[in-house]
């Protein structure tokens, strides 16, 4: 058929949105069964008659399921689809949430915990992956941002639907509510195409084609981006023979490790896991504890915006030093707030609000822009490696934090644990002088040559 007799091609903006902002809902289950055991803790432990550190076992296995499914995430997506990986997620998502709403013991829990973990390590890493392959470029910034800010609406949800239920402190509820929306986003991604780039991969070009006309809509944007895709398909990932044969790849997924694990030990988990315990221990009630964990999550929203706003005007680096140092004081004055023991309700709030400039700390820089430059620090034909290390890395010492929280609290003091994570941002600030590079404006390509020609890490982005 010629060109000139061609059917016509649909408008493809709007369908691509549409399937965008489905695939985006990834993140809002990623944010719910983060958020969700945050309000069940205390109800729970009281029931089962648990000690803090079985507790902080159920509240941590996610994370450790998390990893877990991480780590083998990356051979799923590419053996059966990005699409495939996701109903997979999604199925593991519901049969877990309900698996934790009807545990009968803690073990039983635990064990519906490490599912929902493993069903969470699928979903952050494939739907960002999926995102990138078919969002249209003009709006893949957007979309990838957008999943970053479902994950917080998840948790803003959890909170939400643990305040209401608190009063009747029906931990059970709480748990297993999230396979509702687990099964709506079930239910839609049936309906998402799968990844043009995978189809390509797999030489499966007339149904790529396909995908691209429902998403682009334009013959000559279709042709344009199936040029591009095979054209980045003729380099091939090698990441573990470079990891093995190259000091300067080493140096950039070493680089990502540690900027994952700087994230985690600035102690933003810490208060989105156990917001409640920690507004216990500054004299609030269940009902205070549980509205103003609302808050929490509500500013961890708003905030996100902020760095939406200004990490490609300020840039990377500045944007960090200034998320550290409101850190480091949020936590020290909370800290110190708590030292003093018995406060009164002036000095309630005011340790309140100062753990709310701590959230607005991470929210705006550490949180994002973390993902962001493990992105682009990573050479072309190692950044499957490179990424999946410092994504496994975040779950692992997500899992680490979440477990040491409480034995910490017990062991050395509410006041010393938030003095200790405020130490942890004033090192960060160290680090981030001596080896984060500046990476705005610059292109990956410039990146890469920089790395692979030995430049200390933080004059990469020169």
């Amino acid at each position: 058929m010629s060109a000139t007799n061609a059917p016509p091609v649909t408008h493809g903006k709007a369908a691509a949105i549409f399937v965008c902002i489905l695939a985006a809902l990834a993140g809002l289950m990623f944010g719910l069964d983060i958020g969700v055991i945050s309000g069940a803790q205390q109800f729970l432990q009281k029931d089962f008659g648990i000690s803090d550190d079985t507790l902080g076992w159920i509240v941590s296995v996610m994370m450790l399921g998390a990893a877990l499914g991480a780590l083998g995430a990356g051979w799923l997506s590419s053996q059966l689809g990005r699409k495939r990986t996701l109903i997979l997620g999604a199925v593991l998502f519901v049969g877990g949430s309900v698996l934790c709403g009807a545990a009968p013991t803690p073990e039983v829990l635990l064990v519906g915990r490490l599912v929902l973990g493993v069903a969470i390590g699928l979903a952050s890493f494939t739907a960002p992956l999926y995102l990138a392959e078919v969002a249209p470029e003009s709006i893949r910034g957007a979309m990838i941002s957008l999943y970053q800010l479902m994950i917080t609406i998840g948790i803003l949800v959890a909170f939400l639907s643990d305040t209401a239920l608190s009063y009747s402190g029906n931990w059970r509820w709480m748990l297993g509510i999230i396979a509702i929306p687990g099964a709506l986003f079930l239910l839609g991604v049936a309906f998402l195409p799968e990844s043009p780039r995978w189809l390509l991969m797999k030489g499966r070009h007339p149904e790529a084609e396909q995908v691209l006309q429902r998403l682009l809509g334009d013959r000559a944007a279709i042709a344009k981006e199936i040029g591009e895709i095979q054209e980045q398909l003729k380099t091939p990932q090698r990441g573990v023979h470079m990891f093995l044969q190259n000091a300067n790849f080493r140096r950039s997924v070493g680089l990502g490790v540690l900027l994952q694990v700087m994230q985690q030990l600035t102690g933003m988990n810490v208060v989105m896991y156990y917001a409640p315990r920690i507004f216990q221990g500054m004299g609030y009630a269940t009902e205070s504890q549980m509205w103003f964990t609302a808050i929490v999550g509500l500013v961890n929203v708003l905030a996100t915006f902020i760095a939406i706003g200004l990490v490609d005007k300020l840039g990377r680096k500045p944007i960090l030093y200034i998320g550290f140092v409101v850190m480091a004081i949020g936590l020290g004055v909370v800290g110190t707030m708590m030292k003093l023991g018995t406060l009164t309700h002036g000095q309630q709030f005011f340790t309140v609000g100062m753990l709310l400039v701590f959230i607005v700390g991470f929210a705006m820089s550490a949180g994002p822009l973390i993902w962001t430059l493990c992105s682009e620090i990573q050479p072309l034909k190692g950044r499957d490696f490179g990424i999946g290390c410092s994504t496994f890395t975040n779950w692992v010492a997500n899992w680490l934090v979440g477990l040491s929280f409480l034995p910490l609290l017990n062991s050395i003091g509410q006041a010393e644990t938030f003095w200790l994570y405020g130490a942890f941002n004033v090192l960060f600030i160290g680090l981030t002088v001596w080896l984060v590079p500046e990476t705005k404006g610059v292109t990956l390509e410039q990146i890469e040559r920089n790395l692979m020609a030995g430049k200390p890490l933080r004059r990469i982005g020169q």
